[in-house]
């Protein structure tokens, strides 16, 4: 398995760019539970993207970063895009607010990895999402689970 760094290609598992980031399913403790947005997203529904941005933006809203979601919502986006577009199947979202900042993770069903590709200017707008995710998240990857995978993304809490 291999993880993708911040403005860089795969690097192997337990590095990472700049800051080194846990790979953890949840960031929830015992005592204090973080704010947690968990939603079902239908097979090829693609009403479940601004869905999904407007349910984002009231977990952070009540975070109290109210105003600092954009970036969190436009990498949210391209997660379950991707999970809608290029899966014939359901996913799950999850965004879980905690100490350390945002981690959204979009499960599918579907074990193909995803790739990023350079953004072509005769492309239009496609291809762009994974892109965008290196370029934006603070880390991001993809992680293997039962019969598909997780492509997650972490903000700073100073970027959610």
């Amino acid at each position: 398995m291999e993880r993708q760094a911040r403005r860089g290609g795969p690097i192997a598992i337990g590095g990472f760019s700049a800051k080194t980031v846990e790979d953890r399913t949840d960031d929830v403790t015992e005592h204090d539970p973080a704010p947690q947005l968990r939603r079902r997203l239908g097979r090829a529904d693609l009403r479940a993207v601004p869905e999904a941005r407007r349910a984002l933006r009231e977990l952070l809203g009540q975070w109290g970063k109210q105003g600092q979601s954009d970036v969190a919502e436009l990498l949210t986006s391209e997660l379950v895009t991707n999970a809608i577009v290029h899966t014939d199947h359901d996913a799950v979202l999850t965004a879980t607010v905690g100490p350390r900042g945002l981690r959204v993770e979009v499960r599918d069903f579907v074990a193909r990895r995803p790739r990023v590709r350079l953004p072509v200017a005769d492309e239009g707008t496609n291809g762009r999402g994974l892109f965008l995710v290196e370029s934006l998240a603070d880390a991001w990857g993809v992680r293997p689970h039962g019969v598909g995978k997780a492509v997650w993304f972490e903000l700073g809490a100073g970027a959610a």
